[in-house]
C-alpha cells in the first residue's frame, strides 16, 4: 500500500470515529502531512479532543494530552531534572515531561499562563526543548494541536501573536448538521453498549510513521509554478497593503500576515494537492486552504470588529479581490 492509500486510510477510520466533521480531520491530516503545528477552536462538545486522539489511535506513534490549567507550571510540560542518589554517586538524570511524544494535544491551551505558552514555543519551532542548560530533541514525528474555547474568558490568557504566528493552521470546527447529530448519538450509544458488555472489536494495525515520511517526500516534489508562487505571495502582501484594493479593506485589517503565512501557504497548498492525488499545485489548493492558514495571523481593526466583521469575511474579500494566476 502506498502513501496516499494508507493516508485515505487514515481519513476514513478518523471518519468513523467523527462524524460528520470531514473537513477538520482534512486539515489534521495536512498539519501531519505539511509538518506543522494546529490550534484547534470550537465550542466545548464538539470533539476537538476526540479527533485529535482518533489520529493518535491510527497511527504508530505515542501520544500525549496535557490540560492546560492556571496552577500548570512549565516544567509540567518539558520535564525536569530529578535529583538521584546511587553507590556511584549522586547525580541529575532529566525526566522528559509530556511534550516527548509524537502527537502532543495540548488541551485548552488558553487555560495556562505565559510562562507555560512560552514553554511550547522553542518546542513547536525548533523541535527541541532546553532544561537547566541541555538541549534535548524531539522524535522527528512531531505534531503540537492544541486546543482553545472560544467563548470563555474568564481564567484564560490569550495567546501572544509570536505563538499564534507559529502555528500552521487555525482550524475551526461548528456545530454538524441534524442528520449528523443523530448519526452522533449512535456512534456514541453503540459505543457504550460495546463497553458496558465488555465486548472487544479487532483493533486494526496502526498505520506506520514511514507512511507519513513517504507522503512528506513525495509532496516535497509536488510542481509549483512560478505564476502559483507570485499568487501566494499577492495574497499575503494583499493583507499588508490592503489599500491597494479597496478602501473597505484597508478600514478592516490593523496588522497583516507575516513571511510564515507564504510558508504555510505552500506547504499546506502542496498538501493539499498531493491528497487529491495531483502533482501540481493549482489556485484551488491555495483558496481551500487560504482561511485556515489566514484566520490567526490578521488584526482587524476596530471598524472590522463594530461592523462585526470576522476574520473569514476579510479573508473572502481578499480571496475575490486578487487576481488569479
Amino acid at each position: 500500500m502506498n502513501a496516499l492509500n494508507q493516508m485515505n486510510e487514515l481519513r476514513a477510520r478518523m471518519g468513523q470515529a467523527i462524524i460528520g466533521q470531514t473537513e477538520v480531520i482534512d486539515r489534521l491530516i495536512i498539519g501531519l502531512l505539511a509538518n506543522g503545528n494546529l490550534l484547534i477552536e470550537g465550542l466545548p462538545g464538539l470533539a476537538k479532543t476526540r479527533a485529535v486522539k482518533a489520529m493518535a489511535r491510527n497511527l504508530d506513534a505515542s501520544f500525549s494530552r496535557i490540560q492546560f490549567t492556571p496552577d500548570l507550571l512549565p516544567s509540567d510540560v518539558t520535564g525536569t531534572e530529578v535529583f538521584q542518589q546511587s553507590e556511584a554517586g549522586n547525580t541529575f538524570r532529566f525526566e522528559p515531561g509530556p511534550i516527548f511524544a509524537n502527537i502532543v494535544l495540548a488541551d485548552e491551551i488558553n487555560r495556562a499562563p505565559a510562562k507555560v505558552q512560552a514553554a511550547l514555543l522553542e518546542a513547536m519551532e525548533e523541535r527541541q526543548v532546553t532544561v537547566s542548560g541541555t538541549t534535548h530533541k524531539m522524535d522527528p514525528l512531531f505534531i503540537v494541536m492544541a486546543t482553545q474555547n472560544p467563548i470563555e474568558q474568564e481564567g484564560t490568557y490569550p495567546l501572544p501573536e509570536a505563538q499564534m504566528d507559529r502555528f500552521l493552521m487555525h482550524v475551526q470546527i461548528t456545530y454538524p448538521p441534524v442528520e449528523d447529530e443523530v448519526e452522533v448519538i449512535r456512534l456514541v450509544r453503540g459505543e457504550e453498549i460495546a463497553a458496558g458488555s465488555g465486548s472487544t472489536s479487532d483493533t486494526p494495525v496502526p498505520i506506520p510513521q514511514d507512511a507519513v515520511f513517504q507522503a512528506r517526500s513525495e509532496i516535497g516534489q509536488i510542481h509549483v509554478s512560478d505564476a502559483m508562487d507570485r499568487y501566494m505571495a499577492d495574497l499575503v502582501q494583499a493583507t499588508r497593503t490592503p489599500e491597494k484594493y479597496s478602501d473597505e479593506l484597508a478600514g478592516w485589517i490593523e496588522i497583516g500576515a507575516s513571511p510564515r503565512a507564504s510558508l504555510a501557504l505552500d506547504k499546506c497548498g502542496r498538501t493539499h494537492a498531493w491528497m487529491n492525488e495531483r502533482d501540481y499545485v493549482d489556485p484551488a489548493d491555495i483558496r481551500a486552504i487560504a482561511h485556515d492558514v489566514f484566520r490567526h495571523r490578521i488584526t482587524l481593526s476596530f471598524e472590522a470588529q463594530g461592523s462585526a466583521k470576522t476574520p473569514d469575511d476579510v479573508i473572502a474579500e481578499i480571496l475575490r479581490l486578487v487576481a488569479l494566476p
